[in-house]
C-alpha cells in the first residue's frame, strides 16, 4: 500500500474563480464517490460568489474501514488525507484567502474526514459543515486531547437518526466536543431520513456561508 496515497490528489474547482470569490468552500466527497458527486450540491445552495474546491480520493475512498474502527486500521489513508487537506488549506491561504473565509464541508466518509481534520489541524475557519459524519474512533473514544479554542466558529452537523453508517450517538459526541472547544454548534437529527442531504441541511449551509462573508 502506498504510504501517502492522497499526496497527489487531483483538485476540481467549480463555482466562482478563486481569485474573484468571497469565500472558498472545500467540499470532501464520500466513499466510492468523486468530486462530481459532491459538487452537485452547488445549485442547491446557490451562492455564486463562492469558489468550490473538491479534492479527489485515491481509488474513490479516503481510508479503507469504518470511521468507527480504531484509527490505526485506517492508516495510512487517514493521515494522508488530512495532510492533503492541510496542504490545500495552506495553498488557499497563500493565494490570499484567509482561514476565516474558508468553509469546510464533507458528506459521509468525507464528513468524518473533515471532522477529524478540523481538530487535528485546527484553525478558526469560516465554518464547518458535516453532512452525515463525526469524529473518528471506536466506541469509548473521549477526544480528551482536543483543546483548541474555535472562538465561536459556526459548525453544523446533520444526520439521520437511523443512518446505517453513522450512529447518532457519534454525531452527538462530536457536537459535545466542538461545543467544549468553543464552537457555535447546530445539530440536527432527522427522523427516518436516508443517507442523503436534505433541504434543511442546505439552508444551514447557506447560513454558514452567509455568516462567513461578514467575518
Amino acid at each position: 500500500m502506498r504510504m501517502d496515497p492522497h499526496a497527489s490528489a487531483v483538485v476540481v474547482y467549480d463555482g466562482a474563480p478563486i481569485d474573484n470569490a468571497d469565500l472558498a468552500l472545500i467540499m470532501v466527497h464520500g466513499r466510492n464517490a468523486a468530486p462530481k458527486n459532491i459538487l452537485e450540491l452547488i445549485p442547491r445552495f446557490d451562492r455564486p460568489r463562492v469558489a468550490c474546491v473538491a479534492p479527489t480520493a485515491a481509488g474513490g475512498s479516503w481510508y479503507p474501514n469504518s470511521f468507527m474502527q480504531p484509527t490505526e486500521s485506517n492508516q495510512p489513508g487517514l493521515h494522508s488525507a488530512m495532510r492533503m487537506l492541510d496542504a490545500l488549506v495552506e495553498s488557499l491561504i497563500a493565494g490570499g484567502m484567509p482561514a476565516h473565509r474558508i468553509v469546510l464541508l464533507g458528506f459521509s466518509q468525507g464528513a468524518c474526514l473533515t471532522a477529524e481534520f478540523c481538530i487535528r489541524y485546527p484553525r478558526r475557519y469560516g465554518g464547518v459543515v458535516l453532512f452525515s459524519g463525526g469524529f473518528q474512533g471506536p466506541d469509548g473514544t473521549t477526544w480528551s486531547d482536543v483543546n483548541f479554542d474555535f472562538v465561536e466558529m459556526p459548525v453544523f452537523l446533520g444526520c439521520s437518526d437511523v443512518d446505517s453508517h453513522i450512529p447518532k450517538e457519534r454525531v452527538m459526541e462530536t457536537s459535545e466536543v466542538l461545543i467544549r472547544c468553543g464552537a457555535e454548534v447546530t445539530q440536527r437529527l432527522y427522523a427516518g431520513m436516508g443517507h442523503v442531504v436534505n433541504d434543511d441541511e442546505i439552508m444551514h449551509l447557506q447560513d454558514i456561508l452567509d455568516e462567513a462573508v461578514t467575518q
